[in-house]
C-alpha cells in the first residue's frame, strides 16, 4: 500500500480530524469534495443528531467521508451499531478503547483507525483488527497526550504492520513530508482547517488562529488527567490559577469549562470561550477555502512529486 489513498480512495493522503463541535456535515462535506477525507465529530452528540449530520453528509457529497466516534460518550455504543444501518464506511475512534465495537464494525466491512498517543495502545489495537491508526502527537489541539508527533510516529511505525496515520502540528507541505519521512502513509489535519472558509465556527475563532504566534497556546489540565491544548485567553488563565489552588476541588475548577468550547465556536467570545487549537497555529497566516489548503499542502509536497 502507497499511502493512505489507497486505503480510502481520495485524492490526497490528507484526513480531517473529527472536532467537536466542529466537524459537521458542512466541514465533512467540504474535505471531501475538495479531494480529502471529511470526518463528522460526533463528540457529545446523540444518535439522532450523528445520524442527521450523516445523511446531510450524503445529500452535499458522493466521495467518501466517515465519522469520528468519541468512545467516553455515553451514546458511542447507539452510534457504533447506527452507522453499521446508515452505511458508513469508516470510523475513527477517540477517547478509549473501540475493541468492542471491532467485530461487529468488521463483519459490516468497515474501515476502523482509532486515535492512539503510544506505542502501547497502538500495538494493542493493531492486534485487535484496527486497519490503520491515527497516531496523534502532543502538538494537536484540544485533547492531547504527552509525546511529541516526531518521537512517536516512527516509534509506532517501527512497532506495527498497518499504516501509520501522523497528527498534530502539520499544516503546510513540509509537515506533510516530514511525516512520510517518519514512515507515515497520510497526516490528519485540524488547526489549518479551522481558518478555512467552509468551516462552521464562528469569524472571531478563524481570525484568532490567524493571528497566533508560535507561543500562543497552552495545555490547560494536567494536573487533572485531562489535557486540553488551547489559545491562551482570559478563560485559559484563570483555569491555570485556579490549578494552583489547593483548596480548590476539581469539580469546583472544571465547572469554569463547562460550555466553553460553545462560547468560542458558536459565539466567537475569545476571553471567555475554550478555543482549542494546535501548535500549528503559528504557521496559519490566513483564511482560505479548504481546496486551497489541500492542494497548498500537497502539490508542493516531495510526496507528489516521487520524492519521497
Amino acid at each position: 500500500m502507497s499511502d493512505l489513498r489507497d486505503l480510502l480512495n481520495v485524492k490526497y493522503p490528507i484526513i480531517q480530524g473529527g472536532m467537536a463541535n466542529i466537524a459537521t456535515h458542512v466541514l465533512a462535506s467540504a474535505v471531501s469534495n475538495a479531494g480529502g477525507f471529511g470526518l463528522i465529530g460526533s463528540g457529545g452528540w446523540d444518535v439522532d443528531r450523528v445520524r442527521d449530520e450523516i445523511r446531510k453528509t450524503k445529500a452535499l457529497t458522493d466521495k467518501p467521508f466517515g465519522v469520528n466516534i468519541m468512545l467516553m460518550s455515553p451514546h458511542a455504543l447507539a452510534i457504533s451499531d447506527m452507522v453499521i444501518e446508515e452505511g458508513v464506511k469508516v470510523v475513527t475512534t477517540g477517547a478509549g478503547n473501540p475493541g468492542i465495537y471491532m467485530e461487529k464494525w468488521k463483519k459490516a466491512g468497515m474501515i476502523v483507525i482509532p486515535v492512539v498517543p503510544s506505542v502501547a495502545f497502538a500495538k494493542r489495537l493493531a492486534r485487535t483488527g484496527a486497519d490503520a491508526l491515527i497516531v496523534e502527537g502532543t502538538e494537536a489541539g484540544g485533547h492531547i497526550g504527552e509525546i511529541t508527533t516526531f518521537t512517536l510516529v516512527p516509534q509506532v511505525c517501527d512497532a506495527v504492520d498497518i499504516p501509520v496515520i501522523a497528527a498534530g502540528g502539520i499544516a503546510d507541505s513540509r509537515g506533510l513530508d516530514a511525516a512520510f519521512v517518519l514512515g507515515a502513509k497520510g497526516v490528519q489535519i485540524g488547526t489549518v482547517l479551522l481558518a478555512s472558509t467552509e468551516c462552521p465556527v464562528h469569524e472571531n475563532y478563524k481570525k484568532r488562529i490567524v493571528r497566533a504566534k508560535d507561543t500562543d497556546t497552552v495545555v490547560t489540565g494536567r494536573g487533572t488527567g485531562a489535557p486540553v491544548r488551547v489559545i491562551k485567553n482570559k478563560m485559559s488563565r484563570k483555569y491555570m490559577e485556579l490549578t494552583k489552588n489547593p483548596d480548590i476541588s476539581l469539580e469546583e475548577i472544571e465547572v469554569l469549562t463547562l460550555g466553553s468550547l460553545s462560547k468560542a465556536v458558536f459565539n466567537g467570545d475569545m476571553e471567555n470561550g475554550s478555543i482549542m487549537a494546535g501548535q500549528s497555529s503559528g504557521l496559519v497566516r490566513d483564511i482560505r477555502s479548504i481546496k486551497e489548503i489541500l492542494e497548498d499542502i500537497f502539490v508542493p509536497s516531495r510526496v507528489n512529486q516521487g520524492k519521497l
